[in-house]
């Protein structure tokens, strides 16, 4: 398989190696992406593959709770302006309020559902026509819960990242918002080991057993450093494992546990992530349609 400049290019943005490195790792792989990622950690090179790039898609997350019903929703913008727009604003709430009520099974079914008169899908074309840019509604879930539990809701920078958790055994929903807070800062995975499947601890304890024999430590140990390894892999990854950002002292499990609760839920929305990076610019897009 041909070896393109933006392979190498995209495999440098994932691992932070260098260029002659990230192209190595590519041949030898015959242009595997995953497998590449692998070839540069076995090797020391690349620390972890990143699984989602910075992306430059605007717009806001947001989080509506009522009673022992919540969403948590994202709609996207072109540019950061529209985004902190009160009409924008205004747009994900009654968007929000709408999904809280009907309780649609997908972005598709909630499109197509009747708002005031009107479908959702030509009320956000309407807003759209109004506010000057393409408006979409990306993504929502929607959580319940029991009356012995809590959500924890919680939006960083304006709504840039957005968090929605529910915690079991008590009613203290500074408990769950600090569960959220902790998801916002560290981005888990998971909540706990057994959430993890077989297949991706077996391929991460691949990577860290050719890692360690690459730093030439002698085999009889290299199963016991592979385990120790291991156990910092789950910690970078589920959510009780992870160091409390309030509390580093305490694990998240534990803070949880003292209050009487475990955490049974949580979505982390992050704007943008996963989309397709904008190339041009928009100001100048705009512009030449100006002009015409």
């Amino acid at each position: 398989m041909a070896i393109t400049a933006q392979m190498v290019k995209e495999l440098r943005e994932k691992t932070g190696a260098g260029m002659m490195d990230c192209k190595k790792a590519l041949t030898e792989t015959d242009g595997n992406m995953e497998a590449a990622i692998d070839y540069l950690r076995e090797k020391g090179i690349a620390k972890a593959a990143k699984k989602a790039d910075r992306i430059a898609a605007e717009g806001l997350t947001s989080v509506i709770v009522e009673g022992n019903k919540a969403v948590i929703l994202e709609v996207n913008s072109e540019t950061d302006f529209v985004a902190k727009n009160e009409n924008f604003k205004n747009l994900i709430a009654e968007l929000g309020n709408h999904l809280l009520a009907t309780e649609p099974a997908s972005v598709e079914d909630a499109l197509a559902s009747d708002f005031n008169g009107t479908t959702v899908n030509d009320y956000i074309n309407a807003a759209i026509a109004k506010i000057g840019e393409k408006l979409t509604l990306r993504r929502f879930e929607i959580l319940k819960k029991d009356d012995n539990a809590a959500f924890g809701a919680y939006l960083h920078m304006g709504g840039r990242i957005g968090v929605l958790s529910v915690v079991e055994g008590t009613t203290e929903e500074e408990v769950a918002k600090d569960v959220s807070m902790h998801v916002a800062a560290v981005n888990p995975k998971y909540i706990s080991r057994d959430e993890v499947s077989e297949e991706e601890v077996s391929r991460e304890r691949k990577v860290l057993t050719e890692q360690a024999l690459n730093e030439g430590k002698p085999e009889n140990i290299v199963a016991k450093m592979v385990e120790g390894r291991l156990g910092k892999y789950f910690e970078d990854i589920c959510l009780n494992d992870q160091s409390f950002i309030k509390d580093p002292d305490q694990k998240v499990g534990k803070y949880v546990a003292s209050k009487g609760a475990t955490v049974k839920a949580f979505i982390r929305f992050e704007v943008g992530e996963g989309l397709e990076k904008r190339e041009d610019n928009f100001a100048e897009e705009v512009m030449s349609q100006v002009k015409k």
